[in-house]
């Protein structure tokens, strides 16, 4: 039986951040980073990944605040996630991003990622944080 893969995704308003597992959802592993031009144009690429690469499941980054509580960043994650789910048909689940693009930049300056290359590879290093953390919890 083939297993379907998982897809992470940090989501802001310039860029996306995408993140896909391996065919076995073991390992979480940066694909791309896409520059967002609009909330149409952003659903229509995501489910184009997610009938391409036969992805069941969508791991949303939720920006929550440091107290815990959601803001209006989050309305807008979530509402962007309901879109997605409805047009493509697939489960789509929410991970405190907190503190994931920290992680991920430090992550770049341990590996020695020079900062203008670190700008281009933060997103989609988050989507596989806020993925792998998903994975993890399966």
């Amino acid at each position: 039986m083939q297993k379907h893969r998982k897809m992470g995704v940090d989501y802001g308003d310039k860029r996306i951040g995408i993140a896909l597992t391996d065919a076995l959802c073991i390992i979480s592993s940066p694909f791309e980073v896409y520059k967002n031009v609009g909330e149409e144009d952003a659903l229509n690429h995501l489910n184009k990944i997610i009938k391409d690469y036969d992805v069941d499941e969508v791991a949303i980054g939720l920006p929550i605040n440091m107290d815990g509580t959601e803001g209006e960043r989050a309305l807008i994650h979530r509402s962007f996630g309901e879109k997605l789910k409805k047009l493509s048909n697939v489960k789509v689940v929410f991970i405190d991003e907190r503190l994931t693009s920290a992680e991920a930049e430090d992550l770049l300056i341990s590996s020695g990622v020079r900062r203008e290359k670190r700008k281009e590879l933060i997103d989609k290093i988050a989507a596989q944080i806020i993925l792998q953390t998903h994975i993890n919890n399966l």
